[in-house]
């Protein structure tokens, strides 16, 4: 697993440098949604098959695995407590995520406004007050 998010990581990193979209705080909240959704991949769906990056509007992380099951923040999580923080990180440093079923497997996604990743802003972190996924 630590070999997955490392790589994914590196990825991460110097494809934003080369799209110009390095260097900022929403950069450093990108490499930690992919070390996340990458780690999950591994803990809870077989690994993660494929981490596809896409520049529009925004920066789409895409981790496709092998289990088709929507992620879900698990039962009774409370801030403070070890483990269990994934999906919540991914809601609070991503503006949009969710995800989707393919084959026998799921893609888990986020999106980061390219705005941010130029601007070097970082979304209000209490808005919206969701738990779920969004998009």
């Amino acid at each position: 697993m630590r070999g997955a998010v490392g790589k994914g990581r590196d990825f991460t990193r110097r494809t934003l440098h080369d799209w110009g979209w390095d260097g900022s705080e929403s950069a450093e909240d990108a490499l930690l949604v992919v070390s996340e959704l990458v780690s999950n991949a591994a803990l809870h769906a077989g690994g993660c098959h494929e981490l596809v990056l896409t520049a529009g509007q925004a920066l789409r992380i895409d981790v496709l695995d092998g289990a088709p099951s929507a992620p879900r923040p698990p039962a009774g999580w409370r801030p403070g407590v070890p483990g269990g923080h994934g999906l919540h990180i991914v809601q609070r440093l991503s503006d949009r995520w969710g995800s989707y079923t393919h084959g026998a497997g799921k893609s888990v996604w986020a999106e980061i406004e390219g705005s941010r990743l130029a601007g070097g802003g970082r979304r209000d972190p209490r808005w919206p007050p969701s738990d779920g996924p969004r998009g």
